[in-house]
């Protein structure tokens, strides 16, 4: 009887667990064959900025996305591609909240012109203010912490009136992989493969870089994280998450003989917070096999954390990712 009863009880928590086991959701693209661009106003470095003002998505809420073409840009030729995230802060300090901008534009038609890089295009999708750390955390780390952790860093940023309260960060991939690459691919005339296609960002848009590249290996060749936020939230709260990530790098870096990786970090504002960890992502990269030419980790005296100090030094990791061979 005592035999009989303690099968009934395995089979009834088995069966219990089985419940409380999330069904994985298979979202299926949106439609993009109706996507509507227009032309932006204004001196953009001789190239021409498009933008879409609601790009449809099945994995987030739909957004505006800006795509930079060239100086000259041709259907006769094709050209590699760069998705940058916090797309409003690239081209245009008149939209920006704090005046600042990348000058994306001017550096890279300068570039080109030099015949230093090849010719590429960049795409670029806006954050959502409220949703940007939700979609720019990386998620397998995250869900990598106790669910006691996770529930204190949502506790955390509501304290700080932060809006931080989920992590959607494999969603918003998804986007840029399978909604908004496919449109890219099919309307200009750009080069798919992976090694012509790069991402980039800085601070959060570090993290989702590396990310990106980690879990997209086969779509992206090279990222480009710029102050990366290696404390993931408030840097004050110890190194929980940076030790989070990198746990996750140590196991998710792709081959070395297929891809580059560029971070930088300065020694000012809150980029004083990331020197320390400089040493720990060396180790990491050099245990997987990278060396000088597909690995940088550049430190930046004095450098602070904003548009200006990344746009002062943006020629640098688009020359070492999009590097003219020929």
């Amino acid at each position: 009887m005592k035999k009989i009863i303690y099968i009934l009880v395995i089979f009834i928590s088995s069966l219990s667990c089985e419940s409380k086991k999330e069904k994985k959701v298979i979202i299926k693209p949106a439609d993009i064959s109706k996507v509507q661009t227009e032309t932006v106003e204004g001196d953009f470095a001789g190239g021409t900025l498009l933008r879409i003002d609601d790009f449809p998505s099945n994995y987030i809420p739909p957004r505006k996305v800006d795509i930079w073409l060239p100086e000259g840009y041709s259907n006769s030729k094709k050209y590699a591609v760069l998705y940058m995230h916090d797309g409003q802060m690239l081209f245009d300090s008149t939209i920006t909240w704090n005046n600042q901008e990348w000058k994306v534009d001017e550096i890279s038609n300068k570039l080109m012109k030099d015949s230093i890089t090849r010719d590429f295009i960049v795409v670029a999708p806006f954050n959502i203010n409220d949703l940007r750390h939700s979609e720019y955390f990386p998620q397998k780390p995250f869900e990598s912490l106790s669910e006691s952790v996770r529930d204190s860093l949502f506790e955390q940023a509501k304290l700080n009136n932060f809006k931080f309260d989920t992590v959607t960060s494999d969603n918003y991939l998804s986007f840029i992989v399978k909604e908004l690459k496919p449109y890219v691919d099919t309307n200009y005339s750009v080069l798919t493969d992976r090694e012509n296609t790069f991402v980039a960002g800085s601070s959060m848009g570090g993290l989702i870089s590396m990310y990106a590249i980690c879990e997209y290996p086969e779509v992206f060749g090279g990222a480009a994280c710029l102050s990366t936020h290696w404390p993931g939230t408030n840097p004050n709260d110890g190194e929980l998450l940076a030790d989070t990530f990198f746990e996750y790098m140590k196991t998710h870096v792709p081959s070395p003989k297929t891809h580059r990786f560029y971070f930088d970090y300065g020694t000012e504002t809150l980029d004083k917070f990331y020197p320390k960890y400089a040493k720990t992502v060396n180790i990491i990269f050099k245990d997987k096999g990278y060396d000088h030419s597909n690995f940088r980790n550049l430190k930046f005296e004095g450098a602070e954390h904003t548009e200006v100090s990344w746009q002062k030094r943006l020629d640098i990791p688009l020359t070492f990712l999009l590097r003219r061979t020929e």
